[in-house]
């Protein structure tokens, strides 16, 4: 059943924790002001922290359309706005001409209609819906040209968009737009000005342990804290791509499925593809490394003796 928006920080950590999402108070707040404030809230953050899972439980929990747009080199107004479908328009121009009927100014009429039109994400996201504004989702804009990025500048300015041969499309009502980036780039300033800014971190070893048993309810606890522990060991080793709170999810529900009970050596150096995705990376840590940080593990977690 979709949630009302919330009313205070502590009812944006609900309505999060609602969508299994575990935030800490700094981004509960950035969120909530972004969604009474009307204005999009910009994510930046290294890969797998769970800067996207945002706006897909925002979709979830508040029960509105999910508007994704994914961003890459050489994204351009066709792909995301809006372009004519120009195989129609050429049907309709050939079954014109078969017909007789050639008058110019009402055939172009005709062709750069609505039924002609077909609409992308950004254009989805300022159309009307019944379960109210859509989450916009703006994934990876650091992928884009400067030139989109100056496009979508004007977009957010105003929440309209102009097709020539129809006219402006204006949002009745804004959508809730959260911004992500992995920052392989900067995003120009004026964009950034337009939104609300939160750096999305590695979180720490007791929120990441909530984050894992919130999600993965079914795993015994001690399995998960040894993981986490591991994870967290893991990202203070310098490696080409240190693994995110997504890896670290995708780990315990391969060890999970393994029926494993706890780490050991052997199924450390089996499982590390699930976990580290650089070949360089892995030959770095199996072995004797993993071992060694096992071991640390270990003595960190052990109960103490009384």
């Amino acid at each position: 059943m979709p949630l009302p928006m919330p009313s205070s920080v502590d009812a944006t950590v609900d309505l999060l924790r609602h969508g299994s999402y575990v935030a800490d108070r700094s981004l509960a707040t950035s969120l909530y002001l972004a969604l009474k404030l009307g204005r999009p809230l910009f994510l930046e953050g290294e890969a797998g922290v769970g800067k996207t899972e945002i706006a897909k439980v925002l979709s979830e929990t508040l029960g509105r359309k999910l508007v994704r747009l994914q961003c890459y080199e050489g994204l351009d107004v066709a792909s995301a706005v809006y372009e004519w479908n120009y195989a129609r328009q050429m049907l309709e121009i050939r079954l014109a001409e078969a017909s007789g009927d050639t008058d110019r100014s009402t055939l172009a009429k005709d062709i750069f209609s609505e039924e002609f039109l077909i609409r992308r994400p950004l254009l989805q996201a300022l159309e009307p819906d019944v379960g109210g504004a859509p989450v916009l989702l703006i994934d990876e804009l650091d992928r884009t040209d400067e030139p989109f990025e100056a496009y979508l500048l004007e977009v957010l300015s105003d929440f309209q968009i102009s097709i020539p041969e129809l006219g402006t499309v204006r949002a009745e009502q804004p959508p809730i737009v959260i911004i992500t980036s992995n920052r392989t780039r900067e995003i120009h300033d004026a964009l950034k000005r337009r939104c609300f800014y939160h750096w999305v971190d590695y979180p720490k070893a007791e929120r990441e342990v909530e984050i894992v048993r919130a999600r993965l309810p079914d795993v015994e606890r001690a399995l998960s804290e040894q993981i986490v522990a591991f994870v967290q060991k893991l990202r203070q080793q310098d490696l080409f791509k240190l693994p995110g709170v997504a890896e670290t999810l995708d780990w315990t529900r391969a060890l999970n499925t393994l029926d494993c009970m706890e780490l050991t050596n052997e199924v450390i150096n089996d499982t590390l593809g699930t976990l580290l995705k650089y070949q360089d990376d892995i030959q770095r840590i199996q072995g004797s490394e993993a071992a060694r940080l096992l071991s640390e593990v270990n003595l960190a977690t052990r109960p103490a003796v009384r």
